[in-house]
């Protein structure tokens, strides 16, 4: 284990990389919305486009929130990572569930386009941090 000033030094040299990846998510998220925006609208009129963007906003907006809170909870102590993560899990998934059953039972003609664009926003969003990490990341941690 290494001595307490020397991990100081690691993590102070280490501490920008928790959010790099940030900005290029978040830009492949934009365009993705954008995208199903107008899938949505030209496949079933303004409440589908809504739908579809929106539903990539949920995706985004958890991701995002996920991707800060634990970036802290590291800055802090790595300790505190499975309690915040596992914690923000929750609260995550139970918002989420609420915000599903609400907007099912208003009867409201854009929730599949929700549905698809939450599935659509955690495929790019996966997809481009898979891709980020074994290009981007990689280039970093090897030089």
């Amino acid at each position: 284990m290494a001595e307490p000033g020397v991990r100081a030094a690691q993590v102070t040299g280490e501490r920008g990389w928790r959010l790099r990846h940030l900005p290029v998510l978040l830009l492949a998220s934009a365009v993705l919305a954008a995208v199903a925006g107008v899938v949505g609208g030209v496949t079933g009129g303004a409440d589908a486009a809504l739908g579809a963007a929106a539903g990539v906003a949920v995706t985004v907006a958890s991701y995002t929130l996920t991707t800060v809170v634990l970036a802290w909870a590291d800055a802090r102590d790595p300790q505190l990572l499975l309690p915040f993560g596992l914690g923000l899990y929750v609260a995550k998934m139970s918002l989420l569930g609420a915000l599903m059953i609400g907007v099912a039972a208003t009867g409201w003609g854009g929730l599949i386009p929700l549905c698809l664009g939450i599935a659509a926003g955690v495929a790019v969003w996966t997809g481009v941090h898979v891709w980020w990490l074994t290009t981007v990341h990689a280039r970093h941690v090897r030089s």
